[in-house]
């Protein structure tokens, strides 16, 4: 890591957490990722050994440690105390960026897979109650592969499936991508793009009022949850682990 050469500890500090992809890799083992492929999955434009380094890096300076996996093979990675100390950090970052940051996302930031990694981990399944729910979500401006994807909630897991799952689909929801990814922002709420037919829903009425505590989290903060980054924050984001 690049050194400032002061001693003030604010320079010290942000020798450690302003390296590149620092806050990313921060923000995900905050939200409950400890595995390597899901690090990576979260910062799909880091290359495999940045990512290695910058694991390496943090564990020499304390922030992160390894555990064996207990059920596969390799390792899994976690905060320590002093990692978990950086996470309000990282959550005022995301009020920051949501608040001040108000530019138009690029062409290249509307990322259906970033989209559905931040659902998956962020969803609440038990909106639906104890019964399996299977909502389909189709992002109408996409092409075929990128069309339609399903969410299958239990109680306590959403999983997304890529695949048609099989289960007969309960709730179906149509968006565009860029749509979809300004209400899980906040930028858009349910009321209006319902209201203005961006968003439609066609399933029982019971499912359809759920919606709203299913994207709990991606709800403006007045409403529920709060962020980081832009993304919602996992009600685990942070917890400590026994």
């Amino acid at each position: 890591m690049k050194g400032y050469g002061q001693l003030c500890p604010v320079a010290k500090a942000a020798e450690v957490f302003c390296e590149r992809w620092t806050a990313l890799i921060l923000r995900d083992l905050g939200a409950g990722a400890s595995r390597f492929t899901e690090l990576k999955r979260g910062a799909p434009l880091m290359s495999r050994s940045m990512l290695s380094r910058r694991l390496q890096e943090l564990e020499h300076e304390g922030i992160i440690e390894r555990r064996p996996n207990a059920t596969a093979r390799g390792c899994t990675y976690h905060l320590t105390p002093a990692g978990r100390a950086f996470l309000p950090i990282i959550e005022a970052l995301g009020e920051w960026g949501r608040h001040w940051s108000r530019r138009d996302l690029a062409a290249g930031e509307v990322d259906v897979s970033q989209l559905l990694w931040s659902m998956e981990r962020a969803v609440q399944p038990d909106a639906f109650g104890d019964r399996r729910t299977v909502m389909q979500l189709e992002f109408s401006d996409q092409p075929g592969s990128r069309r339609r994807w399903w969410f299958v909630n239990e109680t306590s897991e959403a999983q997304l499936c890529v695949k048609d799952p099989g289960f007969d689909v309960d709730l179906y929801l149509s968006v565009r991508l860029r749509d979809m990814v300004q209400i899980w922002r906040g930028d858009l709420s349910l009321a209006q793009a319902m209201h203005s037919g961006r968003l439609k829903m066609h399933g029982p009425l019971q499912l359809k009022r759920a919606v709203p505590a299913w994207l709990g989290a991606a709800l403006p903060r007045g409403a529920r949850g709060s962020r980081y980054h832009g993304w919602p924050v996992p009600p685990n984001f942070g917890s400590r682990e026994a």
